[in-house]
């Protein structure tokens, strides 16, 4: 299997937990589990939608490829130029430029918004006030040859799409639960792909994400609804006392209900691989693009450094490798050399790619690097002037936040022994060697930020 099929799925707000202590039942990625290896220590740099899936494309960083937040029309008021750069490589470019037929299917989001346009032919403008949907143009669709996509709709029910030759004003309305209907279209382009092409296919399903109640009329609801709330939310980092445990615990059941629902989904597409004989010669990844704090310190959502939302569920299964667990660190910059490697083209990942390719590891050939790290990214935004870098090693958290008039605080957090990060370490030294370290982690990814001086005030005061 020189040349094998990728299969990469990704499921919007699927946190790490799901697999692990959530009571959620995923009989299918229970067994894909068994059969793979599984990534305990996949995190998301940047864990919110745009930016992530930017980086996942392109193995650039923010200020790189172009996405530093969120595309929506309040963002690009910010940042008028915001959206994935033009003529950047990404895995899906480079491996059909290798023969393989390359697919996506679903949510995309790194599209800039164009107005008027794509609020008159997207999903139209928010409760926020906010353009979130864009249609892409056929010449940025950066190495996709099929293409059954939108930019950022949240309508479940009722999602729409636009095909690879479509114009923007002949967009396809479908009314069917969006992580089935797209399940169909990609069981369908296995089965239309030439027997003498290899695929790359990224199948892009956006529920567990909100609005947590569009469900299939088949979602197992009302089995998560008779749970307790101290059933449903174990982490013992979660108030079920507060406002926000009790939202989360009211959003709970929903959530749970669908990422079912997702696991049913994935098995549909694991059986069809079986089915058409393409099983063994694919490999298949499973993962999301950030998780969700579902109550966890006191929050509900993602965007924040916490294991919740950064820490990616992350299962690739490679025929004939034997399955285990490894805690190599898996980045969002290294998910597509990494493709591109398990492809057997690891020597033609471009130089522009920042992130490392993991495929020997993960194949067995290479231990992993003890040395590793991840950054943690986060600009201001209109809502929240606040913006925050940090830095995960296999030992320590270690982030900074820079507040909307200058002000910096930091946290230090021992990874292990604190699963629920509660316990600040104040350890003087361990911190000035790490904001010496996450000042040439930035430098080293061209990023930028108006706190690089403070951190290196902090680096230089145990040696002062």
């Amino acid at each position: 299997m020189k040349h094998p099929n990728i299969l990469f799925i990704l499921s919007d707000q699927f946190r790490a937990m799901c697999l692990e202590d959530d009571p959620v039942r995923t009989p299918n990625l229970d067994a894909m589990s068994s059969q793979s290896v599984k990534l305990s220590q996949a995190v998301s740099s940047y864990p919110v939608c745009s930016p992530h899936r930017a980086m996942l494309l392109t193995g650039q960083h923010p200020s790189r490829n172009g996405v530093p937040m969120n595309l929506n029309s309040a963002n690009m008021e910010i940042i008028p130029n915001l959206g994935l750069r033009d003529g950047l490589p990404t895995w899906a470019s480079v491996l059909n430029e290798r023969g393989y037929r390359t697919g996506l299917i679903g949510k995309l989001h790194t599209e800039p918004i164009r107005l008027p346009d794509d609020e008159i032919h997207g999903e139209g403008r928010r409760d926020d006030g906010k353009v979130w949907d864009a249609w892409s143009p056929h010449d940025r669709r950066f190495g996709f040859e099929f293409w059954y996509s939108y930019g950022c709709c949240d309508l479940h029910l009722t999602p729409h799409y636009w095909s690879t030759d479509a114009a923007r004003e002949e967009r396809t309305d479908v009314s069917q639960w969006s992580a089935e209907h797209e399940t169909d279209v990609a069981i369908d382009f296995l089965e239309n792909t030439p027997d003498d092409r290899p695929f790359a296919l990224f199948l892009s399903w956006n529920p567990p994400h909100q609005p947590f109640d569009e469900l299939p009329p088949d979602a197992p609801l009302e089995y998560y609804e008779a749970m307790s709330p101290q059933q449903l939310l174990v982490r013992g980092n979660v108030d079920h006392g507060s406002d926000v445990g009790r939202e989360a615990a009211r959003i709970a059941p929903m959530y749970f209900a669908a990422v079912e629902r997702i696991d049913t989904e994935l098995g549909r597409m694991l059986e069809a691989l079986e089915r058409l004989g393409l099983a063994d010669d694919t490999i298949v990844v499973f993962t999301s693009d950030h998780g969700m704090q579902l109550g966890s310190h006191d929050l509900m959502y993602k965007n924040v450094p916490w294991d919740e939302s950064m820490r990616l569920p992350c299962l690739v299964r490679i025929p004939g490798q034997q399955p285990g667990e490894t805690n190599a660190m898996l980045t969002s910059v290294d998910i597509a050399p990494t493709l591109i490697g398990l492809a057997g083209h690891g020597d033609a990942v471009p130089n522009e790619m920042q992130g490392r390719n993991l495929s020997s590891v993960l194949q067995g050939h290479e231990a992993v690097d003890v040395g590793e790290v991840s950054l943690y990214l986060r600009w201001p935004v209109e809502s929240d002037p606040t913006s925050a870098r940090g830095l995960v090693t296999h030992d320590w958290k270690y982030v900074v936040t820079r507040d909307g008039d200058g002000a910096h605080h930091s946290v230090l957090l021992r990874r292990e022994g604190d699963p629920y990060e509660l316990n600040p370490v104040d350890d003087p030294a361990t911190e000035a060697a790490l904001a010496g370290r996450l000042v040439q982690q930035l430098e080293a990814a061209d990023e930028e930020w108006e706190g690089v001086e403070w951190l290196r005030a902090r680096a230089q005061s145990e040696t002062a």
